[in-house]
């Protein structure tokens, strides 16, 4: 039997079941590939906040594919610019515009949790009052894994959405 460890935001029940439903019906030597990423805005700090969940070895593949090193993830041997690449990384497959415009990501670092890292992005000085659209593309490890999944939960104010995305269809919009 598969065993999958996901963590996940209050709210994401239902994706919870969905997961161990799908796992369960893989036998053992299945690989299931899933990333799941949580967007909040948060008018205290007027940004918008991003949690990715992935799994390590899935990232630090697509990391040694992209830029050729080995970069040894949540291990003793980790290279001192991980943060770096994971940041390159995730710039270049997580995408957001509001209003059209195309947002800046700031990555604030990382943390490991079993077999998953998890990664905190933000989006600053941001005012949704004036926002009426937000686009986002999830890309992760798209170009690796052909079947990769990238389950993203989008809460902003009262709008709230749930996108699964893969290799052929990668964007979702929200109209305010």
């Amino acid at each position: 039997m598969m065993k999958v460890r996901l963590s996940y935001g209050k709210g994401n029940i239902i994706t919870a079941i969905l997961l161990l439903f799908l796992c369960s019906s893989f036998n053992f030597n299945h690989k299931f590939y899933i990333s799941v990423t949580q967007i909040e805005y948060s008018e205290s700090n007027r940004s918008i906040q991003i949690t990715s969940r992935v799994f390590i070895d899935d990232l630090e593949k697509a990391l040694n594919q992209r830029y050729d090193m080995e970069v040894y993830l949540g291990t003793d041997k980790e290279i001192e610019k991980a943060d770096y690449w994971i940041e390159k990384y995730l710039n270049s497959r997580l995408k957001f515009s509001l209003n059209g415009q195309a947002q800046k990501l700031t990555f604030l670092g990382k943390k490991y949790d079993n077999d998953l890292v998890i990664c905190y992005l933000e989006i600053e000085n941001i005012s949704l009052k004036e926002t009426n659209q937000f686009d986002v593309e999830n890309q992760l490890l798209t170009d690796v894994f052909d079947d990769q999944q990238n389950i993203t939960h989008i809460t902003l104010n009262t709008l709230k959405k749930s996108f699964v995305f893969n290799k052929e269809s990668n964007k979702g919009m929200l109209n305010f």
